[in-house]
């Protein structure tokens, strides 16, 4: 069952998409989706069950969680994808039109929620919207449960749906965006027309549902828009992990699937931690003589102390050692063991190595980024790994937004190729990379413009372009020894300085 509180695509939907005559994905994936969900939540029959003492009475019982199934997922999205996340493209104005866009759209911090998203369900994706009013593209974010991918191959998926729910005064609709070349029907699109040559553009269609499920076309919603991109319109997320649920399915798989287990151990291992520590309570026992009396229908009975969570006890027919204590020993050394043991399995498992999630309570577990580095190389090597998909993803919406942006009148010439550099600095120590490199520029065993193109994502030409004018800035010219032509040395500030 669904909670008021989750979103899943509602039959209906599925209904309409089957009349179309496409074969939905979802379904057999549905059921993985689901668990890892709950997992993600720390929801379940693992979490809350029940209980039977030794009366039979039966008891719902909760187990604590430190949630290390969204924690693994929260890991991920911090180290692939932050705001110092730089697009660059071939051409500056481009390059620069993209910088505003990313700032203007709050992009990354969404990208990085639906990154954390996509990485516990198994996928996400970023899919093109259109504000027409204001003339401004804009990108959607979407998780597993959201997705329906209609066309899709080995090579990746070309045409998908989204499903989500809108609210208009007061009213939750079903909406429903497909996005496919050409249409439905296969017609060339507008771009296309206008070249002269059959090139089939993507085409957004979009199909709201009301509360009873039937099809309404609400006003101010356009029912097909060509963008005029002969790429895809959207983007989708997986970890670079096989899907071992489904065969030949266009969809993820959690990067924690196969690391349930050891979630189970995590959790299981906190909760024994804590009850170890309130079952450890020192437990005070009184004897009949210090407790005070009262009558209740004519008999005397003796006054409770109230609520201290069962930590002072009433010795009855007692008069000896009128106040006893009992502190019984704690094992938490033993707990605290087994809960190192459980999140080094779980780093393993999920990909960040045995030492990623490994504490020392002496002496801290937070690390600098040469230690992680340097002591862990699964760690990165995972990270590269997972870097090389979400690049693809990243350069094909960032392509779809250019595009969509010069078609809706947006002065944008060819942007050429699109590059994503990603900020590790979390995970390796920029700073002295970026000082050894400055090192080797000085000693001429690296260009300038190669730092550049290095470190500020920039392609070549213009980060020669960029050298050259910070040498006639500088009032330097000519030619070096080399032969290359005179450039400024770049320091790790962006100053220059001329060499």
């Amino acid at each position: 069952m669904v909670g008021d509180d989750e979103y899943w695509v509602p039959e209906h939907v599925r209904a309409y998409l089957r009349g179309l005559g496409f074969v939905l994905p979802l379904e057999p994936m549905e059921e993985h989706i689901r668990e890892w969900n709950e997992w993600m939540r720390s929801e379940g029959s693992f979490y809350d069950y029940y209980d039977t003492d030794a009366f039979g009475r039966s008891y719902e019982v909760h187990r604590r969680s430190v949630k290390p199934a969204m924690r693994v997922c929260t890991e991920w999205g911090s180290l692939l994808l932050n705001d110092k996340t730089i697009c660059a493209c071939d051409n500056k104005a481009v390059t620069e039109w993209m910088e505003d866009w990313i700032e203007d759209s709050g992009f990354l911090q969404a990208a990085q929620a639906c990154l954390v998203r996509a990485f516990g369900l198994g996928t996400g994706a970023w899919a093109l919207w259109v504000d027409g009013d204001a003339g401004k593209v804009r990108v959607r974010h979407y998780d597993a449960r959201m997705i329906v991918p209609l066309t899709w191959d080995e090579d990746g998926c070309t045409e998908c749906a989204f499903v989500t729910r809108v609210v208009y005064r007061g009213h939750a609709y079903d909406q429903l965006q497909m996005h496919v070349r050409g249409g439905l029907d296969g017609d060339i699109g507008s771009l296309g027309q206008k070249l002269g040559r059959q090139e089939l553009t993507y085409r957004i269609i979009t199909v709201v549902f009301d509360e009873s499920g039937n099809v309404m076309e609400p006003e101010g919603v356009c029912t097909e828009w060509d963008s005029g991109c002969p790429s895809p319109t959207f983007a989708l997320i997986r970890p670079a992990v096989d899907n071992t649920r489904v065969d030949l399915s266009p969809y993820g798989q959690s990067v924690f699937a196969d690391a349930v287990d050891t979630v189970q151990a995590v959790d299981l291992a906190f909760d024994a931690l804590i009850n170890e520590v309130d079952a450890g309570k020192m437990r005070i026992f009184v004897a009949d003589v210090l407790v005070d009396q009262g009558t209740d229908g004519g008999k005397r009975v003796a006054i409770p102390f109230g609520k201290h969570d069962c930590t002072v006890f009433r010795k009855v027919m007692s008069t000896e050692d009128t106040i006893q204590e009992f502190a019984p020993p704690l094992r938490t050394d033993q707990q605290l063991t087994a809960l190192r043991t459980s999140l080094s399995l779980l780093g393993d498992l999920c990909g960040f190595g045995c030492k990623y999630f490994d504490f020392d309570t002496e002496t801290g577990y937070v690390k600098t980024a040469t230690e992680v580095s340097s002591d862990n190389s699964a760690l990165m090597r995972n990270i590269a790994r997972h870097e090389h998909g979400l690049e693809r993803a990243l350069r094909q919406i960032f392509h779809a937004v250019i595009c969509a942006a010069r078609h809706m009148g947006e002065p944008l010439p060819d942007e050429g190729e699109v590059r994503v550099t990603f900020d590790d600095s979390i995970i390796t120590d920029t700073a002295a990379d970026k000082a050894q490199d400055m090192g080797e520029v000085a000693a001429g065993l690296m260009l300038p413009w190669e730092y550049r193109v290095k470190w500020f994502g920039e392609d070549e030409a213009t980060a020669r372009a960029a050298m050259a004018e910070a040498d006639a800035a500088s009032g330097r010219s000519g030619q070096s020894e080399s032969g290359e032509p005179s450039v400024a040395c770049v320091g790790s500030d962006g100053t220059a300085s001329g060499s």
